[in-house]
C-alpha cells in the first residue's frame, strides 16, 4: 500500500474509530474522574497498520506485539476495533467502485464482463470446548483437524473482491459457496 492510501484510510477512518471509542466510554458509567486511568500505547496509526499487516501477511499477534512493543492483548483488542472499520468501508475496486457485500461484487463483475474465481480456504483452529455442543461442526473431512472456512472472490488479476464470514469447517466449499 502507498503511503497515499494509508492517509486516506487514517483521514477517513479515524475519526470513525475516535467516536466509536468515546462512545463506548460514556456508554457505562465512570469510575475513574476523566483522564484517568492507563493511556492507549497504540495510538489509532499504528492500531490500523497493525491490522493491516496482519490482514496482509498473516503476522500473529505476538510478532506484531514485539513489533510494536505492546502486550498480545493490546494487539488483539486494536485489531478486534479496527477490523469492523475496514469491513465498513468495503473494497475500492477503482476510485468510484465499492465493494461491500457478496451481491454488488457479483454485480460489478457482470457489469463489467469480467470473470471472477472463488475458492475456499481453511484456516485450522483450536479445539473447541467440551461442553460445547456443536463441537462436531468444526472437524474438517478433508483435513481432519479442527478447522473454520471462509470463502474468497478474486478477479482475473487476483485482486481479493470479497472474502466470506468464517464458518465451522465441516461443510464442503461448494455448499459453504451456494450458502
Amino acid at each position: 500500500m502507498s503511503v497515499d492510501v494509508i492517509a486516506e484510510l487514517v483521514s477517513e477512518m479515524g475519526p470513525l474509530w475516535h467516536q466509536r471509542h468515546q462512545a463506548r466510554l460514556t456508554s457505562r458509567p465512570r469510575k475513574r474522574a476523566v483522564g484517568a486511568g492507563a493511556k492507549h500505547r497504540l495510538v489509532f496509526v499504528d492500531r490500523l497498520l497493525a491490522t493491516l499487516v496482519h490482514l496482509r501477511h498473516g503476522v500473529t499477534y505476538d510478532v506484531l506485539a514485539c513489533r510494536f512493543g505492546v502486550d498480545r492483548s493490546t494487539i488483539t483488542r486494536a485489531i478486534g476495533e479496527v477490523r469492523p472499520l475496514l469491513a465498513e468501508r468495503g473494497r475500492t475496486v477503482n476510485p468510484d467502485v465499492g465493494l461491500r457485500s457478496l451481491a454488488d461484487v457479483v454485480d460489478h463483475l457482470g457489469a463489467s464482463g469480467s470473470t471472477g474465481i472463488i475458492d475456499g480456504t481453511e484456516i485450522r483452529v483450536r479445539r473447541p470446548a467440551a461442553g460445547r455442543k456443536d463441537r462436531d461442526k468444526f472437524i474438517s473431512g478433508k483435513n481432519k483437524q479442527n478447522a473454520v472456512k471462509s470463502m474468497v472472490v478474486t478477479d482475473g488479476e487476483g485482486r481479493v473482491l470479497w472474502c466470506s464470514p468464517t464458518r465451522p469447517a465441516s461443510c464442503a466449499d461448494i455448499t459453504h459457496a451456494r450458502q
